[in-house]
């Protein structure tokens, strides 16, 4: 079991800071996803969003399970309480952005009912 490193204040913001990793926790907010699912909804390559999806759990945000070839991606609550507020709030204001929303759509038709 890899050694846990300690919560970056930093890196979380550089996280936060990239379009393509802004999708992807609008994506996987209350759920878990496959990795599979998230490539088909943003349309890039497999090693594109599996990077992306490294830089957010290095970040501590995001948790990964394996299940066969494929890796399942959940949000993590930061441990920092001013980073989980500021998380939180992110994620409200990405809900009402129209690409994100378009974003969920496909989601659902592509694998998760999001009621």
């Amino acid at each position: 079991m890899p050694a846990k490193t300690q919560f970056s204040l930093a890196r979380f913001f550089q996280a936060l800071g990239d379009p393509t990793r802004l999708r992807l926790l609008h994506l996987i907010v209350g759920r878990e996803v496959c990795v599979c699912h998230l490539v088909e909804v943003l349309g890039c390559p497999q090693p594109k969003i599996s990077r992306h999806l490294a830089y957010l759990r290095a970040a501590g945000i995001v948790a990964a399970r394996r299940e066969g070839k494929w890796m399942h991606y959940s949000l993590l609550a930061p441990p920092h309480a001013g980073a989980a507020r500021i998380l939180k709030q992110t994620l409200v204001a990405l809900d009402a952005e129209k690409p994100m929303l378009g974003d969920r759509a496909r989601l659902k038709k592509a694998c998760c009912d999001l009621t």
